[in-house]
């Protein structure tokens, strides 16, 4: 990925020097593991210890040599240790190592994620209890529907996260697993006491069983919950980006000082950091594909998941948790109008409370048939006429027969009941939270 995208502690997960440093954890978690069960001698394991490392430079120029990486790094590690390298990799294959080591670098990886997304959890509830009775518009189609208040919008969005720490979750603990059962998975070379005991020592769990990779499946849960976690990310930022629009304007994305909207037109505050999150959520959904293609392999194993797999793993993780951050910065930061939310509810000069208007009739017992079509005509004449619904309903001769007092018309135009029920739902939704 990119420098532009890529924040710190993420990229510095995905370097090479910390994919060789996991290869060697797990080659190092083995030899403690053999050692243990008399395989190796103690000293052997401590000079070991104390002598191993790799340099990346000499792996790249062995590798161009053997055509192998792993093989490239085991000669530079051996360089290192010396005679006794020869107790390194004893009964391994090649995927003992990587794979292993890949379920490190994606856990480690993930708890990042799992990090970030708490972080948007705690903003998100903060705002929507900020905004709670905070009335705005409902659309439906991008239509207005009924008022909501921005507090609900948000509350949506904070229980959506909640979802998401448990898709987390559930691809960590899916992920958290290692191998260390030989060529083809069947321990052949491998005393099954080694793999217990070094992915014990690495904080993994041992795959039941697997052939000569651990199956693709796992790897392709982890870029699912990347692939919805941004899906909302972009839907949160879309939702931005429509309430920026100048016809709505009831939000902005924070505006920094010096910062410049347009080369040609110095009047523009653009949503660029939304559109951005929409743009880079694309090629994370995309990796799921990959990952899905990489599931069936031949036989016991091929490499044709391999090479994707240094792409999309990387890739994956750096953009989500680059639009983790920017999504928090931006809801953390962002301008919120409670003015214009109020004055766009009345742009449609009284239209939105047809439902009020609605129930109103059949509360006094008009078929509900008709009371639609008594409301949708004078509904249809507003918007045509650009005149007040209100009035309309006032001067229907036969709605004026059921509606007989001004307080009953009042009711069906009152924000108030709209705000009834809020309080509710947000207890609903923080209940169970401490």
């Amino acid at each position: 990925m990119i420098e532009r995208y890529t924040r710190p502690e993420m990229g510095a997960i995905w370097t090479e020097e910390n994919k060789f440093q996991k290869w060697l954890d797990v080659e190092l978690a083995v030899c403690e593991a053999q050692a243990e069960i008399g395989q190796i001698p103690q000293d052997a394991l401590q000079r070991i210890k104390e002598k191993s490392g790799f340099s990346i430079q000499r792996i790249e120029e062995i590798e161009k040599i053997v055509k192998h990486d792993v093989i490239a790094f085991l000669t530079s590690v051996a360089e290192k240790v010396g005679e006794d390298s020869r107790f390194i990799h004893l009964g391994l294959t090649s995927y003992d190592i990587v794979d292993t080591a890949l379920s490190l670098l994606i856990k480690e990886a993930l708890e990042k994620i799992q990090k970030d997304l708490y972080s948007l959890k705690d903003i998100l509830k903060e705002e929507a209890i900020r905004y709670k009775k905070t009335i705005m518009m409902g659309r439906t189609h991008g239509v207005h529907a009924e008022p909501i208040t921005f507090g609900v919008k948000l509350l949506v969005w904070y229980e959506e996260t909640k979802r998401h720490l448990h898709r987390i979750a559930n691809a960590l603990e899916v992920i958290s697993c290692g191998r260390i059962s030989g060529s083809v998975g069947t321990y052949i070379h491998l005393d099954p006491k080694i793999e217990f005991y070094a992915l014990e020592k690495l904080g993994l769990k041992a795959a039941p069983v697997t052939t000569q990779v651990l199956q693709r499946d796992r790897h392709a849960e982890v870029l699912s919950a990347l692939a919805i976690l941004v899906s909302s990310l972009d839907k949160f930022a879309v939702e931005i980006r429509h309430l920026q629009r100048t016809e709505v304007l009831e939000l902005e994305e924070p505006f920094t000082k010096g910062q410049k909207g347009s080369s040609s037109m110095p009047h523009k505050k653009n949503p660029v950091r939304t559109e951005r999150i929409s743009g880079l959520a694309r090629p994370v959904k995309a990796n799921l594909q990959v990952a899905l293609e990489n599931i069936p392999l031949w036989h016991e194993r091929d490499i044709s998941h391999s090479s994707a797999e240094r792409v999309i793993f990387p890739d994956s993780f750096i953009l989500t948790d680059f639009l983790l951050a920017e999504t928090a910065d931006i809801i953390k930061n962002w301008s919120v109008y409670p003015d214009r939310m109020k004055e766009n509810i009345h742009q449609t000069r009284g239209l939105i409370f047809s439902q009020s208007v609605l129930l109103a009739l059949t509360n006094k017992n008009v078929p509900r048939d008709k009371a639609y079509q008594l409301v949708q005509q004078n509904s249809i004449q507003a918007w045509k006429e650009h005149l007040d619904f209100k009035d309309l309903i006032q001067s229907d001769q036969e709605i004026k027969k059921i509606l007989t007092t001004q307080k009953e018309v009042d009711a069906c135009f009152s924000l108030e009941p709209y705000l009834e029920k809020i309080d509710y739902i947000f207890d609903k939704v923080l209940s169970d939270e401490s």
